[in-house]
């Protein structure tokens, strides 16, 4: 799709003067800004004297990754960059793109260049381009036929190669705060253009807080949550409506249902669905580390607290149980033994039950392991041990530990001068090879 002096605020019941327009492009996307002044959030990268914002302003923008959270701006930042900067904006989608759309995009890039335009190619998700498209777009930016702007929700350093990285500047979208979202609730609220103003939904100020609270950082959560809620209300105000009509007028009867949103209203919606945790992302890896490090210093509170991050967010428990059972060993053990046994009944449990039954086994489990105490002396030994394996490579077994089922092999010498420990003394008995003679390693 092809934009020139891209333009994101449109008034979209009166195109084509298709008064019901809006219902068929969501909230999310009409209350894009098309300025960094209506732009909420991420202030280090654009509040004042920030470098994107004099890099936009000095119209000197460089090819970049924005790295960060579905719903924190990536998508809007890069169409105000192009709109500020007065650039053509091309979009592309890293799971439906590939080789051919860049060639034709390149090739409409030089003619751009030919008129004195510049060309900012947005792509979407741009993990999802494979190696072999990423190296093809390369030489394109590193001559400057387009200015690259790439969005990921991965993390760049393992998705992006290294080239296209070292020719970008990799910026940092953080969840946005709690207060930049209830200004987003807030002015989808009032704006009667693109908003919900002329439809009179009303929300009071703490149960906008809530849902900023819950969007957990994700501005496009929290409008299509709003957005929602407000259809449910036309719904029901259509069905009252309805039952008006149908039956005789009296006295008593109502003008219609509120337009007022609460927070049963918010919860019907919500669920579970504010719950951002991606199963084979970056935030992934980010909680299971935490889980580890918080039963590493022993508090149990917040183990807890990172396994339900888990489980509630659809973590496969078998996993996770999986993972419980490594630490056992690796970070209780020699300290508590029962904790293996403890974890590996666990595991057990979560194969036969799975959630949400088996998810009070694994709390007891977290707990267990948080609050046992700590040997690393088994994890760290075997590492020793192994370095000598790479080192000296395949040591002979000496004579003496080698079985003789065989005459010959008693002939040769296996086994010879071994001592049976149960029945005489083997204190003085080796048991490594010549070349590791007393070594420890625990």
């Amino acid at each position: 799709m092809w934009y020139t002096n891209y333009k994101i605020i449109i008034d979209f019941k009166k195109l084509n003067g298709m008064a019901d327009f809006t219902q068929h492009v969501p909230l999310a996307e009409r209350m894009r800004p098309a300025s960094l002044e209506n732009f909420f959030g991420q202030e280090h990268l654009v509040g004042p004297g920030a470098f994107l914002k004099k890099a936009i302003e000095a119209d000197a923008v460089p090819s970049m990754i924005l790295w960060g959270p579905p719903g924190t701006g990536k998508t809007t930042l890069a169409a105000i960059i192009a709109n500020e900067t007065d650039a053509v904006f091309v979009k592309l989608s890293g799971v439906t793109s590939g080789k051919q759309d860049l060639v034709d995009v390149i090739k409409r890039a030089h003619e751009s260049r030919f008129f004195g335009k510049k060309t900012i190619l947005f792509i979407d998700e741009i993990h999802r381009w494979n190696k072999a498209q990423q190296d093809a777009l390369l030489p394109h930016v590193e001559h400057g036929t387009v200015k690259l702007i790439g969005a990921t929700t991965e993390n760049p350093s393992f998705e992006v190669i290294s080239a296209l990285i070292s020719r970008s500047r990799v910026l940092v979208l953080n969840k946005l705060e709690t207060s930049a979202i209830a200004a987003i609730i807030k002015r989808a609220l009032s704006d009667k253009q693109n908003g919900l103003g002329s439809f009179g939904v009303e929300m009071s100020d703490e149960l906008i807080l809530h849902l900023a609270q819950v969007a957990n950082g994700d501005a496009r959560m929290a409008l299509n949550t709003l957005e929602a809620a407000a259809e449910q209300l036309r719904i029901d105000q259509s069905q009252i409506g309805q039952s008006q009509i149908d039956r005789p007028k009296t006295a008593d009867s109502t003008v219609g249902p509120s337009q007022v949103i609460t927070n049963e209203l918010i919860k019907k919606i919500l669920q579970k669905s504010h719950l951002y945790y991606d199963k084979t992302g970056e935030e992934h890896y980010n909680i299971i580390s935490a889980l580890h490090k918080s039963m590493r210093g022993g508090d149990a509170n917040a183990a807890l607290y990172w396994l339900a991050r888990m489980l509630e967010g659809g973590e496969d428990p078998t996993y996770v149980a999986r993972r419980l059972l490594r630490f056992a060993a690796e970070d209780v053990g020699l300290a508590d033994n029962f904790a293996l046994v403890l974890a590996n009944a666990t595991f057990d449990a979560c194969h036969k039950l799975g959630m949400p039954e088996c998810n009070v086994h694994l709390a007891q489990l977290v707990v267990y392991l948080a609050r046992s105490k700590k040997s690393v002396s088994a994890y760290f030994a075997y590492a020793r041990a192994k370095k000598d394996v790479e080192q000296f490579g395949n040591l002979p077994v000496p004579m003496h530990l080698r079985n003789a089922p065989t005459k010959l092999m008693k002939e040769l010498g296996y086994s010879k001068g071994y001592k049976y420990t149960p029945i005489e003394d083997s204190s003085e008995q080796e048991y490594l090879p010549v070349e590791l003679k007393s070594k420890k390693y625990l």
